[in-house]
């Protein structure tokens, strides 16, 4: 039973006490597993560009940005914790891992070594030394988010990756006048990057010619879901209150939601790097864009043909299209339905988001890939699959998972067409983990994906994009990776 303390906790969130039970009746029955068909592959739901195909789409997309409203969306919140771990490790037990000697190895060679040198002493050990760099005292590394640590050096100074985003933004997410940028912050964090920008926008507007508009939200407290015990009864705090946890990056839907342009770029804040390395990544946005432009049309060509002659020839030319650019392929009972069925299910498939995902080489990063999945209704579509999703302990399953050939990079160029993006995401495919609080354990959930279930019910297709445009930065060595130098 809620107390009248526990339905004013839910309406302060803005949460019901409905979508509360129906986030407990998820811990009680668990979420279905994903079903996948197979792995999808160059010419079956991936596409691979060659060199004319390549420079064709970057044209389209030049010579149609003038009129389009674009926009950069830049999921930035969170603190950089997890990337200093192997640090706070050495610095709790005093011992010295394979990661903490790589980074006194290699630390005049950081962005941030020129600030970090200026709080030291001759006499300062290892352990002094990574306390001035984490510590609130020092530089407070461990507390920032990475969206406002050093990442890259250059000649007039050390960039973020706040800033190495303008500066892609001037490149490939603008119409050629303006470049419109959102990041997602957490409350904590938001000042500090606003602060930024008001420095940096002058200083760019200046070099590019580029008129930068740059705008930042904060994951809603809606979005937040309920923990439970063990047992699944309600987790509550020590003052008899309800405990509400971040629903993980697909609370982030919302944010995007909220959002209004005709091309929407998404990518992650790390995932940055320095200008003598860019070309290759602006190249290949640009052509993600113009492929997406050139789906719309076709979308928007196949949507009249269906009106003006709904014949079965028109049918069969829009499910091969539909297989091939936009990853649907219906169940197998579409064939028995009516004429009129036929084209009022197309024409809605047509009328959904649409994202064109670039994919990489699987090299053995963790995380998730490009499969063919079957809904609950019958049909085939394309998905971004994580190994949460996955019963791995179906053998068929696991093992058409690991057959994947390529790997998400979180590399999206969206067309929301001012559709409510809430409507097109799949509830069954969030995600339950073990947490501990105040020495508890309870259990916590994520709501489904940003990429993942956040966009099950989205057109998709994947495309293959060189394995350097993504370089993420997960731990703090990585940013003396040959990616993240040479500024």
């Amino acid at each position: 039973m809620l107390s009248e303390k526990d339905l004013a906790q839910l309406s302060k969130r803005g949460i019901t006490p409905a979508e509360m039970n129906q986030q407990v009746d998820f811990f009680k029955s668990g979420f279905p597993w994903m079903n996948l068909e197979k792995s999808a592959s160059i010419g079956n739901g991936i596409f691979q560009f060659s060199e004319e195909q390549l420079q064709e789409f970057i044209a389209r997309f030049d010579q149609q940005k003038s009129a389009l409203s674009i926009l950069k969306m830049v999921p930035a919140s969170g603190a950089a914790t997890r990337m200093f771990k192997s640090l706070f490790e050495c610095l709790s037990t005093g011992e010295e891992n394979k990661e903490c000697a790589k980074f006194f190895d290699e630390l005049d060679h950081f962005a941030f070594y020129p600030e970090l040198k200026e709080l030291l002493e001759a006499n300062d050990d290892s352990a002094e030394i990574l306390k001035k760099l984490l510590g609130s005292a020092g530089m407070n590394y461990g507390q920032k988010p990475k969206g406002l640590l050093a990442f890259h050096s250059y000649t007039d100074g050390a960039r973020t990756p706040l800033e190495e985003h303008i500066v892609e933004a001037a490149a490939y997410a603008s119409n050629g006048q303006k470049a419109r940028l959102h990041f997602t912050v957490s409350p904590e964090h938001r000042s500090g990057f606003e602060d930024l920008v008001k420095n940096l926008v002058p200083k760019w507007e200046t070099k590019t010619g580029i008129q930068f508009e740059i705008t930042f939200s904060e994951q809603k407290p809606a979005t937040d879901t309920i923990a439970v015990n063990p047992d699944n009864t309600l987790f509550r705090e020590a003052d008899g209150s309800l405990l509400f946890r971040p629903a993980g990056h697909g609370a982030l839907l919302e944010n995007l939601n909220d959002l209004k342009a005709d091309v929407i770029f998404i990518k992650n804040i790390d995932n940055v790097v320095p200008d003598i390395l860019k070309q290759p990544t602006i190249e290949y946005k640009k052509a993600l864009g113009g492929l997406l432009l050139w789906i719309l049309e076709g979308i928007e060509h196949l949507d009249k043909q269906l009106q003006e002659n709904p014949s079965e020839s028109t049918i069969n030319e829009a499910l091969e299209e539909m297989a091939t650019y936009l990853g649907f392929v219906p169940a197998a009972d579409f064939a028995s339905s009516p004429l009129t069925g036929k084209v009022a299910m197309i024409r809605t498939i047509l009328a959904r988001p649409t994202r064109v995902c670039g994919v990489v080489k699987n090299t053995g990063e963790p995380g998730g890939g490009p499969f063919w999945c079957q809904d609950a209704k019958g049909n085939f579509t394309l998905q971004l699959v994580e190994s949460a999703q996955i019963n791995m302990k179906e053998e068929a399953q696991k093992a058409k998972f690991h057959q994947a050939s390529h790997f998400n990079p979180v590399d999206l160029v969206c067309a929301t067409r001012g559709l409510n993006l809430l409507n097109y995401r799949d509830m069954n495919t969030g995600f339950i983990t073990d947490k501990t609080k105040d020495g508890k354990e309870l259990k916590a959930m994520e709501l489904p994906g940003l990429w993942n279930g956040a966009m099950s019910d989205w057109n998709t297709l994947f495309v293959e994009v060189p394995l350097e445009t993504f370089n993420p930065v997960k731990t703090v060595t990585d940013l003396v990776r040959p990616a993240h130098q040479n500024g």
